[in-house]
């Protein structure tokens, strides 16, 4: 990706937090196993309605008391795999020993120093996402650091915390959560704001997802990472990006952000000069629209009303784009969505969606609007509505402003929505239900450094003498914890090479997934009994493919049986050779025309056949002597 800005020029400062699910037995404050369920296999449900309480310091966090405007239901999915501390009904256990022992190898890693004490913090989260409506949180470590190729990047700190439930089902008054996730222990990872350029920052992430899977504690997966992005520039706000789950669109996530900051920037210059303002009365035009032919008003209007505010200044910068296919309007829409409403109206786009020229040049009358003026609208339940104008009436005032800072949500396209306001310090509080935990030299100091991933690559190429590139490859794969036990159970065999094993677990499966073969049912057991036979000497590892094949449908059957089942190994030089005698009568005629020139084509039908059950050279070698014979008779 070129660079479309002077980052330099512009001042930007970008940060990442991490978050990386630790591979451990158990959830992080309770016993409960870290499975991920169906949500068929649920056993129980039960449903709560969350509100935002105060810090000790009696303050209300202003990103939990947005969360909790929309009255919404929070019905929560459980499992025999879950428990009384998920359901906040029993309180949580003390902090799980394996958990932290990973998260402190990974502290290592980062060059971080711990804290003596851990104490577990509660974190106000009302979105529903938590049943006790905080989540848990134990700070660890500070003052870390990696390089980079643009220099060092500072790690600021380092939290061990609970994972939040996952969310099945979005019903708009209501929302369905699945509690077999809620508790998985997870690391949080925030960098200094020393990233500057969006290539920075996917190097620097690159640099963090590598350290965290070189201790082989990281759970794999989509949902298993998460990377959140800090931006701001000179003149903008900081904003941060929740939610980044691909690690090849951090680039795009950084560069749209930076140009929304810009766009966001000239958009309240050209606003200033004009002489824009913001009227802050809500009129109600409902009567406008009684006989609208439009089907969304016509719809709101059985139950609710049509309101609009009026923007002084602001025509043609409603439809202003600020990022690839969102305009300020969509910036509008984005917090009246936090009442609950589906979206707004704005006269830079009308007439359209069955509304008329004559109803908006109405509308317009009605608040007095000029040439100018923008009128912004909605339609749906008078409580909801008039809160979405509020809401844009706030926004509104923040694009005279500049920059607004808030928590926004990274959306597939690198682009962004708004989510709420950035969370202040009065969201957190002591838990006083879990005991602190002691982090001594000595129980540190005891804490081994994992091998990197680079270097057990370069280890690799020398130990097993792998290419470079099969090395990083399996290095950098799911099956790395596999091709070691396979080469520390086969290494002295001379029919096993590195190089096979490589190529098996990456390259084979590959294309087996491509035709349509269901590798997710092969075990590590499997691949294990099959380069059994392979170093015994019963099978070739030419049969390999078609063992997975057939192990992959009937999961059950061993690699022997499976051997057996297809006629691999154990073949009767004699049936060889009746098969070539067959053959070569059969294309008598291509035989004689073509002479010594006719065992390529030939050999590869003898191959299909025999794949995996003789040895290669000796199907070329019996092909050229039945050949050779038959042109000389």
């Amino acid at each position: 990706m070129s660079d479309k800005f002077d980052y330099a020029g512009l001042g930007l400062k970008c940060g990442l937090e991490i978050h990386q699910q630790l591979d451990s037995k158990q959830k992080l404050f309770c016993r409960c196993p870290t499975l991920i369920r169906d949500i068929g296999n649920s056993t129980y449900e039960f449903f709560r309605y969350l509100r935002p309480t105060e810090s000790e310091m009696g303050e209300t966090d202003r990103a939990a008391i947005e969360q909790s405007k929309l009255k919404r239901k929070y019905i929560y999915k459980g499992y025999d795999t879950t428990c009384l501390v998920e359901n906040d009904d029993e309180p949580p256990t003390e902090v799980n020993q394996e958990a932290l022992d990973i998260a402190l190898g990974i502290t290592k890693l980062l060059r971080m120093k711990p804290v003596d004490q851990v104490h577990v913090m509660r974190k106000i989260v009302v979105d529903g996402s938590n049943t006790s409506g905080f989540q848990r949180t134990a700070f660890l470590a500070k003052d870390g650091v990696i390089e980079t190729s643009a220099g060092p990047v500072g790690v600021g700190v380092l939290c061990l915390e609970e994972e939040a439930c996952q969310k099945i089902e979005d019903k708009g008054d209501s929302i369905i959560y699945s509690l077999d996730r809620l508790g998985i222990p997870l690391v949080e990872i925030g960098t200094e704001p020393d990233i500057i350029s969006p290539a920075h920052a996917k190097e620097t992430a690159q640099q963090i997802g590598m350290m965290l899977r070189s201790t082989g504690k990281v759970k794999r997966g989509l949902g298993t990472i998460r990377q959140d992005v800090n931006i701001s520039i000179a003149r903008g706000s900081r904003v941060e990006l929740k939610g980044v789950q691909a690690l090849d669109m951090i680039e795009t996530i950084v560069e749209r952000e930076v140009e929304r900051q810009v766009s966001l920037l000239a958009i309240r210059d050209e606003l200033r000069e004009r002489g824009a303002s913001v009227c802050d009365t809500v009129f109600d035009v409902t009567d406008i629209f009684r006989d609208t032919k439009s089907k969304v008003i016509l719809s709101a209007l059985k139950k609710g009303k049509v309101l609009a505010v009026l923007l002084p200044g602001f025509a043609g910068f409603t439809g202003r784009e600020v990022q690839p296919g969102r305009r300020i309007g969509t910036e509008f829409s984005d917090r009246a969505k936090t009442s609950g409403v589906g979206g707004i109206f704005h006269t830079d786009e009308l007439p359209n969606y069955g509304i008329t020229a004559e109803e908006v040049k109405m509308m317009r009358e009605a608040l007095g609007a000029a040439d100018n003026d923008a009128v912004v609208m909605v339609a749906d339940l008078e409580v909801r509505a008039r809160g979405a104008m509020e809401s844009v009436l706030i926004r509104a005032r923040e694009t005279l402003e500049g920059v607004p800072e808030e928590t926004r949500r990274a959306l597939p396209d690198g682009n962004s929505s708004y989510l709420r306001p950035l969370p202040g310090a009065a969201r957190m509080y002591p838990e006083t239900d879990v005991p602190q935990v002691e982090i001594s030299e000595e129980y540190f100091g005891s804490i081994g450094i994992p091998e990197l991933l680079t270097e057990r690559a370069k280890r690799f190429e020398s130990e097993y003498g792998l290419h470079r590139e099969l090395s990083e490859k399996i290095v950098y794969s799911a099956y790395l914890p596999l091709f070691e036990e396979m080469m520390q159970r086969f290494k002295d065999n001379p029919n096993i090479s590195a190089t096979l094993v490589v190529r098996t677990l990456t390259g084979m499966l590959s294309e087996l997934k491509r035709d349509g073969v269901e590798i997710d049912k092969l075990e590590d057991c499997h691949f294990i009994d099959i380069f059994s036979l392979i170093a015994d000497d019963g099978i070739l590892k030419e049969a390999i493919d078609s063992l997975l094949r057939a192990i992959a449908k009937e999961p059950s059957m061993s690699a022997k049986d499976a051997a057996s089942k297809l006629g691999i190994g154990g073949i009767d030089i004699t049936l060889v050779e009746k098969f070539i005698d067959n053959m070569i009568e059969e294309r008598r005629d291509f035989v004689k025309e073509k002479g010594p020139a006719a065992v390529g084509p030939l050999m590869g039908v003898v191959m299909a056949e025999f794949r995996g059950k003789v040895d290669g050279k000796i199907l070329s070698e019996t092909l050229k002597h039945k050949v050779n014979k038959y042109i000389c008779t």
